[in-house]
């Protein structure tokens, strides 16, 4: 008999360690979904902050989490708790049977804790900062910046409070193609500083013989300067050099002459 019981309470504890296996694959799968989403066109940018709108961080938020709730934690009947420090709200979401906490100190626009009396500081720079007694539409506005901070939680727009500007994987997509398009640039830069390298020839000798004519640059002071026995011997850098250099050359062969 007392066989049996343990045998029934096995099987019990069994099927609770499966449900708590499906419980986590779930939440799982719901944090990997939502952290994956672009949430860029929800965000509002105000101050050099970034922000996402509450009633379209909720919408997103329950087309792929319709069991999802919220709660407004009250204290003595009001959505806020004050302190001498500050007001403070909380808020609550729940789906999955997941159940995650946030807090948020009403600020203002200048992200400066508000109290219920005004009052003002001064910076390490020596400058004064007046805040304002918060408004009930401050501490609304805070409830819902929490609420979205809160949805966060569970993967929406979470790259946001790191600073981001994309979720991980197309983060790291664009980071890959920067780095290829570098290392693209690299390679080319080197293959040009090669191929400046090289001497330009009997085709572009001729043409360079004209340049100096037309220039006003005698051949033999360009071939001593260039340090070359003969104008095909000359490297393409040089007579791109040149090209842009005339005055340059003008005027060290005129010094040169002087000598």
């Amino acid at each position: 008999m007392a066989e049996e019981v343990i045998e029934e309470e096995v099987e019990e504890i069994k099927e609770e360690v499966e449900e708590i296996k499906e419980e986590v694959i779930e939440n799982n799968d719901i944090f990997n979904t939502l952290n994956a989403l672009n949430v860029n066109k929800l965000v509002d940018k105000k101050n050099g902050l970034s922000y996402v709108s509450w009633s379209l961080a909720w919408q997103e938020f329950r087309r792929r989490c319709p069991d999802a709730s919220y709660e407004i934690e009250r204290f003595d009947g009001k959505p806020y708790m004050v302190d001498q420090y500050g007001i403070m709200v909380f808020t609550k979401v729940t789906t999955g049977g997941q159940t995650y906490e946030m807090w948020l100190p009403v600020m203002d626009s200048g992200n400066n804790a508000m109290k219920t009396q005004p009052y003002s500081y001064e910076t390490k720079y020596g400058k004064q900062v007046d805040v304002a007694a918060a408004t009930m539409y401050d501490i609304n506005k805070a409830i819902m910046r929490c609420l979205v901070k809160n949805l966060a939680m569970f993967g929406l727009g979470l790259y946001i409070y790191a600073g981001e500007d994309l979720p991980t994987d197309e983060r790291d997509a664009q980071e890959e193609e920067k780095k290829q398009e570098e290392e693209k640039r690299q390679a080319e830069a080197k293959q040009r500083a090669e191929e400046m390298k090289e001497p330009i020839g009997e085709d572009l000798a001729s043409a360079l013989e004209y340049d100096l004519k037309t220039w006003g640059v005698g051949k033999e002071f360009f071939l001593m300067y260039a340090k070359a026995r003969k104008l095909e011997n000359v490297t393409k850098g040089q007579y791109e050099w040149a090209k842009t250099h005339v005055d340059t050359l003008k005027a060290k062969e005129k010094e040169n002459g002087k000598k």
